[in-house]
């Protein structure tokens, strides 16, 4: 009898017991972080407008997940790596972080991620966009979420490439994304029969782009692309105009650009300008829905890196709440087993290496003769289309 009761007590003992196999919350609470750059060249895309974007998946996730509540931290990288692992270490160490999302910046993003898998912390990249961060660098707790490398190259080349637009010249940001960039663009184009006219790489933040452009200019090119993002697009653009290279009928194409960028350029200079994008704010109603929210509180519609930074944000959250924990790998798997489905995500798998398989917007800024309150002409991208809609 004493035998009977002793195992009766042992067993409800192990009832009550956590689970081995469970993490649990591990200080209280869900500390989310958007690093990315707030200060230079990136912050009109991505900056403190991410962190309105995260702000908003918490408050929609009523401040809660996994029973805890989420607490929103944010930090100016500088577009500096030493700085972005620095603060992604302090933030683990003093804060005790629990997940990094944004980035935007390839280079950052590899050391950030190394830093968080010795941690197991999750890192989700959105506009950063080097393909080696799901590929030879990939980490179990890291996803890549709103576009890579691979498949802007391949988006565009196959969009633009025909026998008016076999000639293509490079203008590369001289970083990780540029690198990767340059390198997937060139093998699609060789693919399809085109040809690289010739390639240059300017410093992050470069302001004259001059001598730069002398050299595409003489090349046969028929497409100018530029494999950079942020001000330095802008710029590029505007200078080009000035030595005449978008007047002569040359296609630029540029994987990474937002509304921020036509507006800077404004419609005459931009106009034809081709790319890809995540999501469009004028696209449908979700996204005209969502870009309220965003606006109200930021002032302005939000680009396609802050609105899926909400996506990403969300998608853990979610995680958190199902698995109850804020261990990066178990966390991670969960968001790899759930399906992502948001106002500009929909139906879409995170792959067990982490890239997000997303339908993309092929975009064409309007030229002016076109009547229509929105700048921007769309169509589905993936499978890539030729054809474009009227966005009302």
């Amino acid at each position: 009898m004493k035998r009977i009761i002793a195992s009766t007590l042992a067993g409800l003992l192990a009832l009550a017991a956590p689970s081995p196999g469970r993490a649990e919350i591990s200080d209280g609470s869900v500390k989310v972080v958007v690093l990315n750059d707030q200060s230079s060249a990136y912050s009109d895309t991505a900056g403190k407008g991410s962190a309105v974007a995260a702000q908003l998946a918490i408050d929609d996730a009523g401040g809660r997940a996994g029973g805890a509540p989420v607490v929103l931290l944010s930090a100016d990288h500088q577009q500096k790596v030493d700085i972005g692992a620095g603060l992604a270490r302090r933030m683990l160490d003093v804060d005790r972080a629990d997940a990094f999302f944004d980035i935007s910046n390839s280079a950052v993003s590899f050391a950030v991620q190394e830093v968080t898998r010795a941690a197991r912390k999750v890192v989700v990249h959105v506009g950063s966009g080097n393909a080696d961060l799901v590929g030879k660098a990939c980490s179990p707790s890291a996803a890549l979420w709103l576009y890579d490398t691979y498949a802007l190259a391949r988006g565009l080349a196959r969009a633009l490439y025909d026998d008016t637009h076999r000639s293509w010249f490079l203008l590369t940001a001289d970083y990780a994304f540029g690198h990767a960039m340059q390198r997937d663009l060139t093998a699609t184009l060789q693919q399809q029969g085109g040809k690289v006219a010739g390639t240059v790489r300017h410093p992050l933040g470069q302001a004259d782009f001059s001598s730069f452009l002398v050299q595409a200019g003489g090349t046969d090119m028929q497409v100018l692309a530029l494999l950079n993002a942020g001000a330095d697009t802008t710029n590029a653009i505007k200078q080009a105009a000035e030595f005449g290279l978008i007047r002569e009928g040359v296609k630029l194409a540029v994987p990474i650009f937002t509304l921020v960028n036509v507006k800077a350029i404004g419609n005459a200079l931009a106009q034809g300008t081709t790319f890809l994008a995540g999501y469009y704010w004028d696209h449908d109603e979700p996204s005209r829905a969502f870009a309220r929210r965003f606006a109200a509180r930021h002032g302005k519609p939000p680009t396609h890196a802050q609105a899926a930074v909400y996506s990403a944000v969300r998608h853990y959250l979610k995680a958190v709440e199902a698995t109850g924990s804020d261990d990066g790998v178990v966390v991670m798997d969960r968001m790899k087993a759930m399906p992502v489905e948001d106002f500009m995500t929909r139906g879409a798998v995170l792959r067990p290496d982490g890239r997000l398989e997303r339908d993309m917007l092929l975009v064409e800024v309007k030229c002016l003769s076109q009547n229509s309150r929105s700048l921007l002409s769309l169509a589905v991208a993936a499978p890539v289309q030729r054809e474009f809609c009227e966005v009302h």
